[in-house]
């Protein structure tokens, strides 16, 4: 993915496209899988972990990327469809390979509606399916 493809995309969600910011969303764009902060930072060792941090929340306040609990105990973060608004009707189920560590968005496969008692609403849902992937079978 080229940098100005990258600028227009942040450009087009109001964010201002830094030079940090580019390459955060270039790393995710291209990884194939979601990441985490740790992950990011192991890739950009001369970059304070709060400058990561503060890229990937401005990404998430702006449906840029989504958070992804994953079960394997830190917060990952996948690129998000151009159309995304990160509410319910937007959201899939992530795939956990317990032999590589690797999660993977499965957005052919949304999360059913689930109706709820009475009283009860939900701003998010997280739907893991653990197991092993094609590349480590």
């Amino acid at each position: 993915m080229e940098n100005n493809e990258i600028e227009k995309k942040l450009e087009s969600k109001n964010v201002k496209p830094t030079a940090m910011r580019t390459l955060v969303y270039k790393t995710l764009a291209e990884s194939g899988k979601a990441l985490s902060l740790a992950d990011l930072e192991q890739r950009f060792e001369k970059v304070e972990r709060s400058t990561i941090f503060r890229a990937l929340k401005t990404f998430e306040e702006n449906f840029i990327v989504h958070p992804v609990v994953d079960g394997s105990g830190s917060v990952k973060y996948a690129v998000c469809d151009d159309d995304c608004t990160c509410n319910i009707h937007d959201l899939h189920v992530h795939f956990y390979c317990t032999r590589c560590g690797r999660t993977r968005c499965m957005k052919e496969l949304p999360i059913p509606n689930i109706k709820l008692p009475e009283g009860y609403t939900y701003d998010n849902a997280q739907f893991i399916i653990n197991g092993v992937c094609p590349r480590c079978d």
